[in-house]
């Protein structure tokens, strides 16, 4: 059975939802169990047509301008980028799991791109989210399973920038020492 690859994404996006308002930009980090990395992605991408910022994520960016410099550099069609990560994902030596936190949030704009734009997911219909995982290993509530109250160890020192490839990053390297903590891997 092929080993699988653990591909931690994170989307930069101006607001909530896809269609009415578009994904700025995406990365992705393919790890191994063991926190090798395989292989990196990230595109930035041009809005959809006839998308518009949500007024709220537009506030949210106005305080991050440097995220939003990085995000908006050369952007490249969404019909050129998405097939593109499609091969880059396929080319991957194992069957690839969508790693997000919340992978509620950056699934849905990852999936609904893939279909828009290449009509397939080699992700199928199936995301693992970092924060239930942390539940699950903790006993704790959802809620109670945020970032600044898990346990430090499972922390990399890489930075949380809002550039969507640093944070996927710091998110596979803390799902990888989750697997390690969590017996998954040998330490």
């Amino acid at each position: 059975m092929p080993v699988e690859i653990y591909v931690s994404t994170d989307v930069e996006a101006d607001g909530p939802i896809p269609g009415p308002h578009s994904m700025l930009s995406f990365g992705s980090v393919a790890l191994r169990a063991d926190k090798t990395v395989v292989a990196e992605f990230t595109a930035n991408l041009q809005t959809l047509p006839g998308s518009a910022p949500h007024p709220r994520t537009q506030t949210w960016w106005e305080c991050h301008p440097e995220a939003w410099a990085k995000a908006r550099e050369n952007p490249e069609d969404p019909a050129l980028a998405m097939p593109r990560y499609v091969q880059w994902l396929r080319d991957l030596p194992g069957r690839v799991v969508f790693v997000g936190q919340p992978a509620a949030y950056d699934f849905l704009w990852i999936y609904w791109y893939l279909q828009r734009f290449t009509g397939d997911s080699p992700f199928g219909h199936s995301a693992l989210d970092v924060k239930t995982y942390a539940m699950a290993m903790l006993k704790k509530p959802y809620r109670d399973c945020v970032k600044s109250a898990l346990p430090k160890d499972w922390s990399d020192a890489l930075p949380h920038t809002h550039v969507a490839l640093d944070d996927a990053r710091e998110q596979g390297a803390m799902f990888c020492n989750m697997l390690r903590v969590n017996g998954a891997v040998p330490s």
